[in-house]
């Protein structure tokens, strides 16, 4: 039995001792082919810096084996060590047999760098030196697919799937074919590949992209049974419950549509958006105390976050909150953060206040965005009534009227000013 053989069983039997001292005789001893398949095995079991010993032992004695050079690149990358990764590679020729290889490596290296464009160079690179090479269109594939260019990705994964190769490196390419499609919103050709994969082989990001493709689709009662499933098989896959909520909503089942959020809240309570879509859906329900307990939840946690600050001022609109929206909206403005909504939404809480210098500042704000908005116009035209400016209000009630022409009202008070 060589050293290297009885190196490995004494690795295997948990002999350390006895496997430094058979390690140190099978680099004095053995053959090389015999310390190249070592190294093979111990870097297979974790043992990388054994590896590398036998590596450079054989590169000093075969400085021309780019093989080695490139083992040696690959276990520098394990340690992080960089540049003396790139060392190794540099050293490999464009002429050497191996030279795909150490391009592939390459690859990976300024991939895992952020590197982007120097890793596609290389691996096009290589496509161009072997182009019919499967192993170099899975790794672009994957290259753009982890990149989000899913369209180059697509091109790729379709090329291996129709010359027969389902599956590389553990890797199912109809599942990253469907993934690719629905990310690109492609998602009638999506199903038909996600729908192609077994759910036991599904994982919990595959079931997701499954379940938002029928969402996308509008076929809700796919969605619920796939979110349904995935939530069932992972419940803290926190994303799927506005969406389960959303579907349950769009087939009028709101009161499912609430305790599918509720479930959300409970899986993940800092996330915000889940908050905010469970306020959303309490409105539906009618309950309007417990939509504004989420929402002030939403904006507790994200206080910056202006989505849920215009759905708290709506709803303290919608209730004749005056008061309660000066207080949320009037430290927004002291740190210029606005928008015409909210700028609408302000002038009517000033409105009340009785704060006419304030509303109709407001109001004016409003009117850059909001003068297609028959709603906001009518307000705006009424506010001027009330405050006796008749230029302005009948500026609002004219533009009011071009949108709502059969509004019997708010065309008799236009014709009223039309006499003033």
């Amino acid at each position: 039995m060589t050293y290297s053989q009885t190196a490995l069983d004494q690795l295997e039997s948990g002999q350390l001792d006895d496997f430094k001292k058979s390690f140190q005789l099978a680099l004095a001893n053995d053959s090389d082919d015999m310390l190249y398949s070592l190294a093979e095995e111990l870097y297979s079991l974790g043992f990388s810096d054994d590896s590398t010993t036998i590596y450079e032992k054989l590169l000093k004695k075969f400085p021309d084996d780019d093989n080695l050079k490139i083992n040696l690149a690959e276990l520098a990358i394990d340690k992080d060590d960089d540049d003396k990764a790139l060392n190794y590679l540099s050293h490999v020729s464009p002429e050497s047999p191996e030279y795909i290889r150490s391009l592939m490596v390459s690859a990976d290296l300024y991939q895992t760098q952020g590197m982007f464009e120097i890793s596609e160079q290389k691996l096009l690179e290589a496509q161009k030196l072997a182009p019919d090479e499967p192993v170099i269109q899975f790794a672009l594939a994957e290259f753009y697919f982890t990149t989000r260019n899913y369209r180059k990705a697509i091109n790729l994964y379709l090329t291996l799937i129709k010359s027969g190769t389902l599956e590389m490196s553990a890797v199912d390419l109809v599942e990253r074919l469907g993934v690719s499609y629905a990310e690109i919103g492609k998602f009638e050709q999506a199903v038909g590949y996600l729908e192609q994969i077994k759910p036991v082989k599904m994982s919990s990001d595959v079931k997701f992209e499954l379940a938002f493709t029928y969402f996308n689709l509008k076929d809700y009662t796919k969605a619920i049974k796939a979110f349904e499933d995935l939530r069932d098989s992972d419940p803290q896959y926190s994303s799927l419950y506005p969406y389960l909520a959303d579907s349950f909503v769009n087939l009028k089942r709101v009161d499912e549509a609430l305790t599918a959020i509720q479930e959300g809240i409970a899986i993940d309570h800092y996330n915000e958006k889940i908050w905010q879509k469970a306020g959303q859906i309490a409105t539906m329900a009618n309950e309007d105390d417990l939509a504004l307990k989420y929402l002030l939840k939403g904006r507790e946690i994200a206080p910056d976050d202006m989505e849920i600050l215009t759905l708290v001022s709506d709803w303290y609109i919608s209730h004749e909150r005056y008061s309660d929206n000066l207080k949320l909206l009037e430290p927004v403005v002291e740190d210029h953060v606005f928008d015409a909504h909210l700028a609408y939404n302000l002038a009517q809480s000033y409105q009340n206040a009785g704060k006419t210098k304030l509303a109709a500042n407001n109001y004016e704000i409003a009117a850059h965005e909001l003068s297609d908005n028959p709603s906001f116009l009518k307000h705006a035209a009424l506010f001027y009534r009330e405050a006796a400016d008749v230029e302005k209000e009948k500026q609002y009630l004219k533009k009011y009227l071009e949108l709502v022409p059969d509004d019997l009202e708010m065309a008799s008070m236009y014709d009223e000013d039309i006499d003033l």
